[in-house]
């Protein structure tokens, strides 16, 4: 029987794939890989697209596609054998990449592509191909001396096993806590549903009484509701110490290593600001903003710094409120970190007269997913469904969904999993990944062309439904998760509704780093409006519509401590590009005391001692966006600015087909293949503006 991961002719084969399958592959793709890229260095005739850089394309997408369902898998289905097995082979795949990056001739190559005649007949996205691959050859050490060559790779290999690590401790600090309650009257507060599922989680292991743990379904609500201040301070101290030296000890066998991941922050550091120099840059800040739009680190500060100053009266408004309620309201002197989620909520019920738990009751994902589908189909002229057939379709966990999207002539668009629930062995948070890109390709060896129907991956960390009094409830969403629901699927359809025919610059692929947020950004704003949410709203009880009323509530409270969530942000994009701008990770002073002085210098809220949020921070020491954070801020300023376009040609409804269509076609359909400035430009008519960011946050008239 044929690899698994070596089947291209459709969609992952996710039932099928066996951990012992992996090695064998990525050995065999490599192998190919290697031998074509040699064919290719050697060819002595002139390189034009369809012989040099097209078979290059080909061969990187299989590795790609390969090893992109081993990373899914690894993410979503952890377990013990599979990470084994992943972190072997992460640097195989790591090196190949930054051989390739370094390779010479097939720079040469490139250059002599860029400098002859067929360059000016091919398509703007073809040049833009050849422009990034002349840029990432210079990032990837293609320049470097020879003797240098080596300990770039060294560089590379290593910063690839230190992100999966770090990963793999947080994902192990936060499996391992467990806080076990016998006694009901310390759970005054929580939501039934919460208790439900703590009291399922205890009878799974046999116990008595509730077990909570640190995935987002548990810790938020208890931290939000709880009445007991132990019960909410034990969660937090064991939440902000995840991965830290204050976290308790690994296990003392030999075979496992401590998942502190302090000292692998300082090694990240080090290696990056190593790189850097290698490359000829002062900082790693700048070796990031080479493939963003923010030109230098001066810049991002200066963004930063000026969002912090409108930023920092509405948050110290926000904090006096707090306090003010909590001592006279809660007979709390002194507001630790423990009570902030607590304590709003409190204020939230007190001053809007709804709470978050009363507003999640109209939120159950039966109603949400066709809302928000709907909304799209009405946007952009699609349809989405599960397919009629899904013979072909395997999944990883019998909780995911899959849907088809398709044109209003029912020609298949794209493809996507859906994952939504929390469950030990998935890593935290939200995020899109792309399965299958959108490219031309030969249809079955006849020369002819077809297109490659674009897939992917949509992951969230909700609680799953749940069984109450003999029946199964649907999940329910607090709005902050639709909207976070709503964020991923506008990745989602940025890759899908791609109209770009060649791979490397499809869907989000090529797309600046700090304008990739855009289009999951700009989905959030229609959860505000009413046209959208009262079409995805249904009692999980009577089945009725949210209430005009409360929803008018949800939008005054809209900008409830906006000025707090705002500097929070900052603080964070802040800190990490000040760590790959002008710190020193041999100087003396650690990250986290770097942190603290930024705290000092913008923040209002400051932690207590312990907290080692730098430890969790995988965004920046485990993703993709180190020197990078701030890009939620400026996709923002780009995504509201955007938006506004919408309540502008909208009138007293907000979703237009017309405007819809603009959007789709010069936002998500051309994907990476011109600068996203021009992109934004061409669809709002002129350059962003930060008024419109300001607005939707309170902070302007």
């Amino acid at each position: 029987m044929t690899n698994p991961l070596l089947d291209f002719s459709g969609l992952p084969r996710f039932a099928d794939i066996r951990t012992e399958h992996i090695t064998p592959a990525l050995k065999q793709l490599l192998t190919d890989n290697r031998a074509i890229i040699d064919r290719i260095r050697n060819d002595k005739t002139v390189p034009t697209w369809q012989n040099f850089v097209q078979p290059m394309i080909d061969a990187n997408e299989r590795l790609s596609r390969a090893w992109g369902q081993v990373s899914h898998l690894n993410a979503v289905v952890n377990n013990p054998e599979l990470r084994e097995t992943y972190n072997a082979s992460l640097p195989l795949v790591t090196q190949y990449y930054a051989e390739l990056a370094q390779d010479q001739a097939l720079f040469e190559k490139f250059k002599q592509l860029h400098n002859n005649a067929e360059f000016e007949n091919l398509s703007r996205a073809r040049k833009k191909i050849i422009e990034n691959e002349l840029r990432d050859f210079r990032l990837g050490g293609a320049e470097l001396p020879p003797q240098e060559k080596g300990r770039f790779l060294q560089i590379q290999e290593e910063l690839s096993a230190l992100s999966s690590r770090f990963n793999d401790n947080l994902l192990d600090a936060t499996n391992r806590f467990i806080l076990h309650v016998e006694n009901a009257d310390e759970l005054s507060g929580i939501p039934a549903d919460v208790l439900q599922t703590a009291r399922e989680i205890a009878e799974k292991d046999g116990a008595p009484g509730w077990k909570f743990t640190l995935h987002a379904p548990s810790y938020l609500p208890v931290m939000q509701y709880a009445d007991n201040r132990a019960l909410r301070e034990r969660m937090y101290r064991a939440y902000s110490t995840r991965a830290s030296e204050i976290d308790a000890p690994a296990p003392t066998d030999d075979s496992v290593t401590s998942w502190d991941n302090t000292p692998l922050i300082g090694r990240i550091l080090e290696l990056r600001k190593e790189e850097a120099r290698m490359l000829g840059f002062k900082c790693f800040a700048e070796v990031s903003l080479a493939t963003k739009m923010a030109s230098t680190p001066e810049q991002v500060l200066d963004f930063l710094g000026e969002l912090a100053a409108k930023a920092k009266p509405y948050a110290e408004r926000d904090l006096r409120e707090l306090g003010q309620f909590a001592t006279d309201r809660l007979q709390l002197e002194k507001l630790e970190s423990w009570d902030l989620a607590y304590v709003s909520e409190k204020l939230r019920l007190e001053r809007y007269a709804f709470s978050e738990q009363e507003v999640k009751q109209y939120f159950p994902e039966t109603a949400v997913l066709p809302g928000m589908f709907k909304l799209v189909q009405n946007l952009y002229g699609i349809v989405i469904a599960p397919p009629a057939k899904t013979v072909n379709v395997q999944l990883w966990h019998p909780d995911v969904k899959f849907f088809n999207i398709s044109g209003a002539d029912g020609k298949l668009i794209g493809q996507f999993y859906l994952d939504l629930y929390a469950r030990p062995g998935k890593r935290g948070g939200g995020w899109m990944d792309d399965a299958v890109g959108r490219r031309q390709v030969e249809a079955g060896g006849s020369g002819e062309q077809g297109i490659q129907t674009p897939v992917a991956y949509l992951n969230c960390n909700f609680s799953a439904p749940v069984r109450l009094d003999g029946q199964v409830r649907p999940a329910l969403f607090t709005h902050d998760e639709v909207i976070t629901l709503f964020h991923e699927f506008g990745h989602g359809l940025h890759h899908l509704l791609t109209q770009v025919e060649d791979l490397d610059v499809s869907g989000i692929n090529g797309v600046e780093w700090d304008a990739v947020e855009l289009p999951s950004q700009f989905m959030e704003n229609f959860c505000w409006e009413w046209e959208v949410v009262s079409n995805m709203t249904r009692h999980v009880t009577n089945g009725e519509s949210i209430p005009r009323a409360l929803f008018d509530k949800m939008l005054a409270a809209k900008n409830f401590q906006s000025g707090l969530q705002m500097l929070r942000q900052l603080e964070f994009s802040l800190f990490d590009m000040r760590l790959h701008f002008d710190f020193d990770p041999g100087g003396g002073k650690t990250a986290q005391q770097l942190l603290d002085e930024i705290r000092k210098q913008i923040a209002v809220i400051i932690p207590p001692e312990f907290n080692r949020f730098p430890n969790s921070f995988s965004h920046v020491f485990g993703g993709g966006y180190a020197a990078g954070y701030y890009s939620y801020k400026w996709a923002e300023v780009l995504s509201a600015d955007a938006y506004s376009l919408f309540e502008e040609t909208g009138g007293d409804e907000v979703i237009n087909d017309e405007t819809g269509a603009r959007f789709r076609n010069e936002i998500l359909s051309v994907g990476g293949s011109r600068p996203a400035l021009e992109s934004f430009v061409a669809f709002r008519g002129r350059e962003p503006r930060i008024d419109a960011l300001l607005r939707h946050n309170g902070m302007a008239a």
